[in-house]
């Protein structure tokens, strides 16, 4: 038997001041229904004070659950790495990353920070990230115009990626039913897409139950 994967929840996309109030109560339910890792918050580019002051409304509510606080904002062009400490978060995240970013991230993020990244779609990236020094790998999960890539896909990369590599990896589930299949990939960690716990988080429970099943199996 294996230990079973945590969860990792994953905001929507372009999360503002008019979004947070309803994201920041319905995080602390889903935080409290189960073995939540992670929180990824996906913020709407904006300048970096309004930024921080974001960070800092969600950041405490999720560190008190005993989860990580990561920042992904797709769009802004200037320092994440500040808007993520001053914010008090636990870490950046960053989709589809340029030539040499996760590098100079990595080289930036002192004292335990997390890096992790997305959107990766070969084989070759994937392991050239994994070289960069990153903390996760995040296979899946909504780009910023609603579209999920291939369940099938994300499955066959996290398998392959979980097998062969010690650095842990997120399968993300766009959709309830494949949850269990990501399970069984040996992924470290599965991710949620906010439509799956954001408007209901009883699903949590529904969730961490599957989990459960894919440990025992293993």
């Amino acid at each position: 038997m294996t230990e079973a994967p945590r969860l990792t929840l994953l905001t929507p996309h372009h999360v503002g001041p008019e979004q947070v109030d309803a994201l920041v109560p319905a995080l602390d339910t889903a935080l409290a229904a189960g073995d939540v890792a992670a929180v990824i918050l996906r913020l709407a580019p904006s300048d970096a004070r309004s930024l921080i002051a974001l960070v800092k409304r969600v950041t405490p509510r999720v560190q008190a659950a005993g989860a990580a606080l990561l920042v992904a904002c797709a769009g802004f062009d200037g320092d994440l790495v500040s808007v993520s400490a001053r914010g008090g978060a636990d870490g950046v995240h960053v989709d589809k990353p340029a030539d040499g970013a996760l590098r100079d991230l990595r080289g930036r993020l002192r004292d335990g920070r997390i890096l992790g990244v997305g959107g990766i779609e070969t084989r070759h990236a994937a392991m050239d990230a994994g070289e960069a020094g990153i903390d996760y790998l995040m296979f899946g999960g909504l780009y910023p115009d609603g579209v999920a890539p291939d369940a099938s896909a994300v499955r066959a990369r996290a398998a392959w990626w979980a097998e062969i590599f010690e650095t842990p990896c997120i399968g993300v589930a766009a959709a309830a039913d494949e949850v269990a299949a990501l399970a069984q990939t040996g992924a470290e960690f599965v991710g949620l897409e906010s439509g799956l716990w954001l408007a209901d988080a009883a699903i949590i429970a529904h969730v961490q139950e599957k989990l459960a099943g894919a440990g025992a199996a293993s």
